[in-house]
């Protein structure tokens, strides 16, 4: 086990160099705290972007080589999801803190099994579900405490585009655990039961388009629509509750959240014998507070180095990465009985 002071600069290595490798080995370039070590990737072209822009940096084509000989203490695990799992296994037997992106695993056994060997050797091992460091996220978080929602209802997201179309996994492995991963945060609970709908539009045997719907025990319901080919590029979450909605998009800088305070409730019993009421409707107004502008990425990355240091679970532990991956393996069986 690798042991930091608050004086000490963590010496991380980052597996995969790919489409959102690249970006780790950017922000941890220059992150206080944080010596970039190494880089792994199979690709030379990507390995030697890293040589130019950081010279300082070793690069290997094989992972092993880099967990056996860059005297890393930690590693970003950005590989491909097929891959994480024997990739993470292999930094934690080595004695290495292990960032995994998402998802976790492809199965919860192996999940499982990772987490018991990062707790044998008392390592950090963290999962990447960025969309908790999102800085709208945590305002979002913020109000859901402070009861601004009321009576939460059901939530809805939708995540659709045309590609990155992934060669190992469906479109919801790889994109619903963004929402997945914020259902499970936001509401503290897991769902009950799920029903799901696909289709291979693309004709590749896995599914490239779903619909899916869950329901808490608190009796919450949730609905996650995901696609690989959908010309409109959407990342939205709206939550309805009984005094406002919340809505949510990624992609609109300006004002990423926004609060509709319009919402409608049951007043009182109009007929107590037949159990009618008379509804609440509100019509309010409609805030945009103001959100911080920090990049998740940066925010994830401290946390991962401020757990190591401080000896603390991060805020996307790798119990909660197993929870996602538990309800991604339970939509796939909802896919196949529908």
């Amino acid at each position: 086990m690798t042991t930091t002071n608050q004086g000490h600069r963590l010496r991380v290595g980052v597996i995969g160099c790919g489409h959102w490798g690249k970006n780790y080995v950017r922000v941890l370039a220059s992150s206080a705290g944080v010596e970039l070590v190494a880089v792994a990737d199979p690709a030379a072209d990507k390995l030697a972007s890293v040589r130019r822009t950081w010279p300082g940096v070793a690069t290997f084509t094989d992972h092993r080589e880099l967990i056996a000989s860059a005297g890393c203490e930690a590693v970003v695990v950005a590989t491909i999801a097929s891959t994480h799992h024997a990739v993470a296994s292999a930094a934690l037997e080595a004695g290495l803190h292990a960032l995994v992106e998402k998802p976790f695993t492809l199965t919860v056994r192996d999940a499982s099994a990772l987490i018991r060997k990062a707790e044998r050797r008392r390592l950090t091992l963290m999962v990447a579900h960025t969309f908790l460091y999102n800085p709208s996220v945590r305002r979002i978080q913020a109000l859901l405490r402070e009861g601004v929602a009321g009576d939460i209802y059901y939530l809805k997201a939708r995540r659709t585009h045309l590609g990155l179309i992934r060669e190992d996994v469906n479109a919801i492995w790889d994109l619903a655990p963004h929402d997945i991963s914020m259902f499970l945060h936001l509401l503290g609970e897991t769902p009950r039961r799920i029903q799901a709908v696909g289709r291979s539009v693309l004709k590749r045997g896995r599914e490239d388009a779903a619909f899916i719907n869950l329901e808490f025990p608190s009796g919450i319901i949730g609905s996650v629509v995901v696609s690989w080919a959908d010309a409109n590029k959407e990342r939205c979450l709206d939550i309805v509750g009984s005094k406002a909605r919340i809505a949510f998009d990624d992609l609109n800088t300006l004002e990423p959240v926004r609060l509709f305070y319009k919402g409608v409730g049951p007043g009182e019993s109009l007929d107590s014998n037949f159990g009618e009421f008379k509804y609440l409707v509100r019509d309010g107004d409609i805030v945009s507070p103001k959100i911080d502008v920090q990049e998740p990425l940066k925010i994830l990355c401290d946390d991962f180095v401020g757990a190591i240091r401080d000896h603390r679970q991060p805020v996307s532990d790798a119990r909660l990465g197993r929870d996602v991956v538990a309800v991604l393996a339970r939509i796939d069986a909802a896919l196949r009985r529908s």
